[in-house]
């Protein structure tokens, strides 16, 4: 059975609730194993405030990193009358500020949205976009990028990115103990069968928690993806034209030159099609497109 929209919507903001509350487990479990053979609970208070410090600047600085990564350029009003046309057509559909406008020149098709905040967002589309796609199809992919805006979707996708960084510094400060011979004096203090249970959990949770951090992330991600494929459909009251757009970015054999792996997850299709992915549905930072469509077709 076919989930409405407003049942993908809320599904998605279930999924995303969920994997986040297991993410902050992995962080909390592997923060804690640090502090218990390293046998000094100012572990914890010490990486809270470089997790503050990282999402701070990355909070405030998203849209001007990002852009500056891509290659995005501001967007001419002479020269991009029609995108500009079109934002402002979705702004107001939205009930939202009109964002800054960038394009990086590529014939690729493909956007992505950013900034801390409505008040703060930015959004990019490829020249691919503006000479691939029909008006409607344009507005289609703006929307998407819109309803990222109103969703506070780059919010979210931003604490998920502090919460993997964090996973790696976590993960890397326990296993260079475990390199250096740092825990002897742990085992001493805190007992045997204690120390060695905490020191083979500690071995598998800085093996693993960098691995799930990052799969926790791609499904958050995923699941943002759906969500505002569904909001642009409410935006625009025509999902025919963000699927037909898909459709095209399906079938574009172009590749994106600006694409890393960085700021894959913001673009509204895949940038790194081309490049060999292990596991690729787990680590796959977008859904297949066929879904996206399929589900598009029923909104």
């Amino acid at each position: 059975m076919e989930l409405s929209f407003y049942e993908q919507v809320d599904s998605n903001r279930k999924m995303t609730f969920f994997l986040f509350s297991v993410f902050f487990f992995l962080i909390l479990a592997l923060g804690w194993v640090v502090s218990f053979l390293m046998d000094s609970y100012v572990i914890f208070p010490l990486f809270g405030v470089i997790a503050i410090v990282y999402i701070l600047v990355s909070y405030y600085y998203s849209a001007g990193i990002v852009t500056r990564i891509s290659g995005a350029i501001s967007a001419d009003k002479n020269e991009f009358k029609q995108l500009h046309n079109v934002v402002e057509e979705m702004s107001l559909a939205a009930g939202l500020p009109k964002p800054g406008v960038y394009v990086i020149r590529d014939s690729a098709i493909n956007a992505f949205a950013s900034g801390r905040d409505p008040g703060h967002a930015i959004i990019c589309v490829t020249t691919g976009c503006l000479t691939r796609l029909s008006r409607a199809e344009l507005t289609g992919v703006v929307a998407h990028e819109m309803s990222h805006i109103k969703n506070y979707d780059i919010r979210v996708m931003t604490m998920a990115a502090i919460l993997v960084g964090l996973a790696v510094l976590l993960s890397d400060f326990l296993l260079r103990m475990f390199f250096w011979g740092g825990l002897g004096r742990s085992r001493d203090r805190n007992g045997g069968g204690i120390a060695i249970a905490a020191i083979v959990l500690g071995l598998l949770l800085a093996i693993l928690t960098p691995l799930i951090a990052q799969v926790i992330k791609f499904a958050i991600s995923r699941q943002r993806e759906y969500l505002a494929d569904a909001s642009a459909s409410e935006l625009t009251r025509y999902p025919e034209g963000l699927a037909s757009a898909l459709r095209k970015i399906r079938d574009d054999s172009e590749l994106l030159e600006a694409a890393n792996k960085a700021t894959a997850h913001l673009y509204i299709a895949d940038p790194l099609k081309g490049q060999k992915i292990w596991f690729k549905g787990l680590f796959a930072s977008h859904p297949p497109i066929d879904d996206r469509i399929a589900k598009l077709s029923v909104a």
